[in-house]
């Protein structure tokens, strides 16, 4: 129980009123106490308040109206009703209300105290989970979609008209391009935004089990299927699926998906019974869909199905104007990811960074500063700190000098471990204990280098 837990209690009864507030004073709860209704409604529209405990029978305004006006209000507090006068009916009528739960009279005030602590915890999950909410939301406003570029405006104006539609959506592009990130503005910007956003790349599942995945499954359906599971779709309802990398679903697969759009119902695998659903179909592919479907790999009825609004979008070598913002952008966000000072790219590192073809667009730019920042040892990123292919310059492999193989033989995974060891050391010391910028020399990323060193 946190000391800052504030309470509202209201009761017409004096003697009630007042030693229920000593008690909960002593357990370190900042109570505030009032006689009516009235008074309390007035406190609520100006103060926050975590729990309130209200006789559910006071003269004038009652304690269910007290209910129905913070269910009105959608605050984020939960209200316990005390009653002398306990009955079903009232139990009922209470809980249909919306309370989190009641307590007759005379009070037991272990009981109260284990109640209000439950609606504590309650409200603190509310409480964080419209947070969370609002930092999805904020994490994906258009604006952080980078770029002014009219490539870039127009994939903008596109997202502004159709975000509260439910028009099936698919984003065309290369890999690295923010296909998820536009996915997600479309969603987290919509009437959708309160709902799921489920997300399921088509690539990386193996086909026998994507079926599963996509569309759930009974207990016993096939080995290893020990209970009933949600598919995505289900999981999704009321919300947004995300079909990453569509085309690479099996063809086998396509008939099924495309019945599946056409009836708002799946059929988990194993049952013959039929799920409705209600979700938006935003797809996304970097492959060339028609020319798919011109080779016999994609149906053309399931294409057409899914491009309702298609959303292309440009790679980064098209759209060279918005290459400062974002490298400016990462960089903010890196020196902050990292905990260090922010860092400026020189005039020399931004003509670098323009003139690179990009062939893995933005997320490969992302990664190129993500490096640059780990491996500077001061506050400007130049060209020679770039990696070598966007800095223009030729890598030069230094290979360490094998050892001379004995007579008697070696055991290769040893020698290549106690190599590898050495390697690791080096790189560790040269970067200062600091394991992000051992990992860049390494060229490795930060979790591989984690592992290795727990074998080690």
């Amino acid at each position: 129980m946190s000391r800052a837990t504030k309470l509202l209690l209201v009761d017409d009864d004096p003697g009630s009123r007042e030693s229920l507030s000593l008690l909960l004073r002593r357990e370190g709860y900042i109570v505030e106490a009032v006689e009516s209704g009235e008074s309390a409604l007035n406190l609520l529209a100006h103060e926050p308040f975590e729990v309130i405990i209200t006789d559910l029978f006071l003269p004038g305004v009652s304690g269910i109206d007290i209910l129905k006006n913070v269910k009105e209000m959608a605050l984020p507090c939960n209200v316990i009703l005390i009653t002398g006068n306990a009955s079903a009916e009232t139990a009922v009528e209470a809980m249909k209300e919306g309370a989190f739960d009641y307590i007759t009279k005379p009070v037991n005030f272990d009981k109260l105290l284990v109640l209000i602590g439950k609606a504590v915890e309650k409200s603190h999950l509310v409480a964080e989970n419209i947070y969370l909410r609002q930092q999805l939301r904020g994490k994906y406003k258009f604006d952080n979609i980078i770029g002014n570029s009219p490539a870039i405006q127009t994939v903008f104006s596109c997202m502004e008209k159709i975000m509260n539609t439910d028009s099936t959506v698919l984003i065309l592009g290369e890999s690295g391009t923010g296909k998820e990130l536009v996915a997600r503005a479309i969603h987290y910007n919509s009437h959708r935004k309160g709902k799921p956003f489920v997300a399921i790349n088509c690539g990386a599942i193996p086909a026998d089990l994507l079926e599963s995945e996509l569309f759930g499954h009974i207990r016993g359906a096939f080995t290893g299927a020990v209970a009933d599971k949600l598919g995505k779709f289900e999981l999704a309802d009321m919300g947004t699926i995300f079909l990453d990398e569509i085309g690479t679903m099996p063809v086998h697969l396509q008939m099924k998906l495309l019945r599946v759009l056409q009836e708002h119902e799946v059929e988990r695998v194993g049952s013959t019974r039929k799920v409705k659903f209600n979700d938006r179909v935003i797809s996304a592919t970097n492959a060339d869909i028609e020319e798919l479907v011109e080779n016999g790999l994609f149906r053309e009825d399931l294409y057409y199905r899914l491009n309702v609004i298609p959303i292309p979008l440009p790679p980064l070598r098209e759209r060279r104007e918005d290459i400062p913002l974002l490298a400016r952008h990462f960089l903010q966000k890196i020196c902050k990811d990292m905990k260090r000072p922010l860092m400026n790219l020189t005039a020399s590192a931004l003509a670098a960074l323009e003139s690179y073809e990009w062939p893995g667009n933005v997320r490969e730019m992302e990664n190129a500063i993500e490096r640059s920042v780990a491996l500077a040892d001061h506050l400007t990123i130049d060209r020679d700190d770039l990696p070598p292919k966007i800095a223009g310059r030729t890598q030069v492999t230094n290979f360490v000098q094998a050892p001379e193989i004995p007579e008697a033989g070696l055991v290769l995974p040893e020698v290549i471990g106690s190599m590898e060891s050495a390697m690791i050391t080096q790189a560790m010391h040269k970067a200062g204990g600091v394991k992000s910028r051992a990992a860049a020399l390494l060229g490795i990323k930060r979790t591989t280098l984690v592992e290795k060193i727990k074998r080690m």
